[in-house]
C-alpha cells in the first residue's frame, strides 16, 4: 500500500487547513480507511491508494480555500469531506469560492460552510424576496448581513436596512428605562454584532451615521417605501400577520429582502399567529419568492448546539404547535 506525504510551507499553515483541530484527521481517516498521521508543517497518508487520492484531494480543496481568503471550519471541512467522497470532483469548493463575501487584509472572507448556505446565498443573488427558515446557529442572519454589505460595497443598492421586532415588549417600550435609543438597543444588539464582526467599527460607525446602515425595530418601517436597499427582517418568526405583510410590502424600485427566522422559537402571545407560519404557506407559490430551509446539520457553531438542537427535535417529535408549519422544502430537498 502506497504511503504518501504532504509538506505545507508552515505548521500554522496546516492548522488553518484543518481548522486547528487535529481530531478532523483522524475523521478523514475513518471516512476513507485509511491512516493519516500528521506532525509540524506534514501529513502522511498511508492506505489503498483510493483512499490516499481522496483524502489528499480533500486536503487539497482546503488549501485552495484557505489561499484565496476563505477560512476552513469543521463544518465546511465536513462538507468538502462528503463531496469528495460523493466523488463530485471539486465542485463543492468551487461553489464555495464563487460565492464568496467581503474579505479584505485584516479580515478573512465570509464563505458557506454547508450546502444549505451555498444554496442560501444563491437564493439572495437570484430572487427578489428570500425566506431562511431554520435553528438558530445556521448562519441565516449572518450571512444576509454579509450579502448586504457586499451588495452596498458593489454599489448594487445603496443602503443597508436592518430591522428585527422588539416582542418581550410588544413594540411598546416605554416602560423600559432610558431614552428611545437605549430603550430598543438591546432588541437590536445581535445585528450590531454580526456588523462589526464584518466591518471595522469606525467603518460601521461612519456608514450608520451616513445613513448607508439602518439598524431600526420592525414598528419603524411603517408607512416607508423603501427602494435601492437591501433589507433583512430577523427573528421573523415573532412578527404578526400584519407585520409581515406591512414589511414585504415596504419594498421598493431596485430593492431586495431577506426574512429569517426559527419557528421553534415563537415569543408571541398564546393565541397569536406567527406572520413567518402565515408567510410560509401564503407565498410558496408566488414568483420571485423562494424558500431556504436550514436543519439542525446546518448549525456552525460548536458542535454541542447542533447535538442539542437533535435532542429538542426529538423530544419535542409529535407534539404540534399549531401557530406554524414545517419548513417549506425546495424541490431540491
Amino acid at each position: 500500500m502506497p504511503i504518501e506525504t504532504v509538506t505545507y510551507e508552515t505548521p500554522q499553515f496546516l492548522q488553518r487547513v484543518v481548522s486547528n483541530d487535529a481530531s478532523l484527521l483522524r475523521r478523514l481517516a475513518e471516512t476513507f480507511g485509511i491512516k493519516i498521521t500528521s506532525r509540524d508543517e506534514w501529513v502522511r497518508f498511508d492506505g489503498d491508494s483510493a483512499g490516499v487520492a481522496s483524502a489528499k484531494e480533500v486536503l487539497n480543496q482546503l488549501e485552495n480555500i484557505g489561499r484565496q481568503g476563505g477560512e476552513v471550519s469543521e463544518s465546511l471541512f465536513k462538507m468538502v469531506t462528503e463531496s469528495v467522497k460523493r466523488d463530485e470532483g471539486n465542485e463543492a469548493s468551487k461553489r464555495v469560492m464563487s460565492l464568496k463575501l467581503l474579505g479584505s487584509s485584516r479580515r478573512p472572507a465570509v464563505i458557506a460552510k454547508t450546502k444549505a448556505q451555498i444554496d442560501y446565498i444563491d437564493a439572495m443573488r437570484s430572487h427578489e424576496v428570500v425566506f431562511g427558515v431554520g435553528p438558530a446557529g445556521t448562519g441565516k442572519t449572518y450571512l444576509a448581513m454579509a450579502q448586504g454589505l457586499q451588495y452596498l460595497r458593489d454599489k448594487s443598492v445603496q443602503r443597508l436596512v436592518l430591522t428585527r421586532p422588539a416582542v418581550e415588549a410588544g413594540e411598546a417600550l416605554g416602560f423600559l428605562p432610558g431614552d428611545l435609543k437605549e430603550k430598543i438597543f438591546p432588541y437590536l444588539r445581535p445585528l450590531y454584532d454580526a456588523l462589526f464582526d464584518m466591518v471595522d467599527p469606525d467603518e460601521a460607525e461612519r456608514l450608520i451615521e451616513r445613513g448607508f446602515i439602518e439598524i431600526a425595530p420592525l414598528a419603524y418601517m411603517r408607512g416607508r417605501t423603501l427602494k435601492n436597499a437591501f433589507i433583512i427582517l430577523d427573528e421573523a418568526q415573532n412578527t404578526t400577520g400584519e407585520q409581515m405583510l406591512m414589511f414585504l410590502t415596504r419594498l421598493g424600485e431596485g430593492s431586495r429582502c431577506v426574512v429569517t427566522g426559527d419557528p421553534s422559537q415563537v415569543d408571541l402571545r398564546r393565541g397569536v399567529r406567527s406572520g413567518l407560519a402565515e408567510a410560509m404557506q401564503v407565498l410558496k407559490n408566488v414568483e420571485g419568492v423562494t424558500f431556504l430551509p436550514f436543519a439542525a446539520k446546518d448549525v456552525v457553531r460548536l458542535a454541542v448546539v447542533q447535538r442539542i438542537i437533535q435532542a429538542y427535535d426529538q423530544h419535542r417529535s409529535g407534539k404540534r404547535d399549531d401557530r406554524y408549519p414545517e419548513p417549506v422544502a425546495t424541490p431540491e430537498d
